[in-house]
């Protein structure tokens, strides 16, 4: 993957969205569908999350987090994205997913460059609906995680990602209703759900660049 650049970040922001098409192939099989109307009668809860690429080792990564062990969050102990939930405060969505990063896994805002948005996604369980960016910094993060939040951080590569089945593996994992559920899988690390969603789409994005 090139040096982050203008015409590197054009591309991405002009690319095309697959939206539900990506988010598809990773669903779980009793995920529902819902119009944008149909969500908002459910009065949800809003928030962002962040694709923050880095360069290490001359390769292009983005952090993962391990969320920490909570009885009151439906999510707890899955791996996910930095991000959260929309404050009263923030000035727009790419703010929340700016913030949140830093928050989480320790980046300051300010070295953040926000690219894009990409397709909104509803989850069902928690009643959240997520606005996912992709973003770059030039400066080298590090890494200090919010314990409160994350247990472990997983630095993932792009060229990975790039090469995630178009038909994943299917597993059965605690939380999945005892269903059979699409996973990535990496380095002994189980991701699904919305997060495995909102990464097909980044995938399918960088691929068609």
């Amino acid at each position: 993957m090139e040096t982050f650049g203008r015409d590197l970040v054009k591309r991405i922001q002009a690319a095309e969205l697959p939206g539900e098409n990506a988010h598809a192939i990773y669903s779980p099989p009793y995920r529902p569908l819902y119009s944008y109307g149909e969500i908002l009668t459910k009065n949800p809860k809003f928030a962002a999350v962040n694709i923050l690429l880095y360069l290490k080792d001359s390769q292009w990564y983005f952090p993962l987090i391990v969320r920490t062990e909570n009885e009151r969050d439906r999510h707890s102990g899955q791996i996910s994205l930095p991000g959260g939930k929309k404050e009263s405060d923030d000035e727009d969505f790419a703010h929340t997913a700016k913030r949140e990063t830093c928050e989480e896994v320790g980046v300051e805002q300010h070295y953040i460059r926000v690219i894009r948005e990409m397709s909104p996604i509803y989850i069902p369980p928690s009643n959240f609906y997520v606005k996912p960016y992709v973003s770059y910094t030039k400066r080298n993060p590090e890494f200090f995680l919010q314990q409160s939040e994350a247990t472990e951080l997983i630095e993932f590569p792009v060229d990975s990602l790039l090469n995630i089945a178009g038909k994943p593996q299917m597993r059965i994992l605690p939380g999945s209703r005892g269903v059979a559920v699409p996973v990535i899988e990496f380095n002994g690390y189980l991701i699904w759900g919305a997060t495995s969603m909102i990464l097909s789409e980044f995938s399918n994005l960088m691929k068609n660049l």
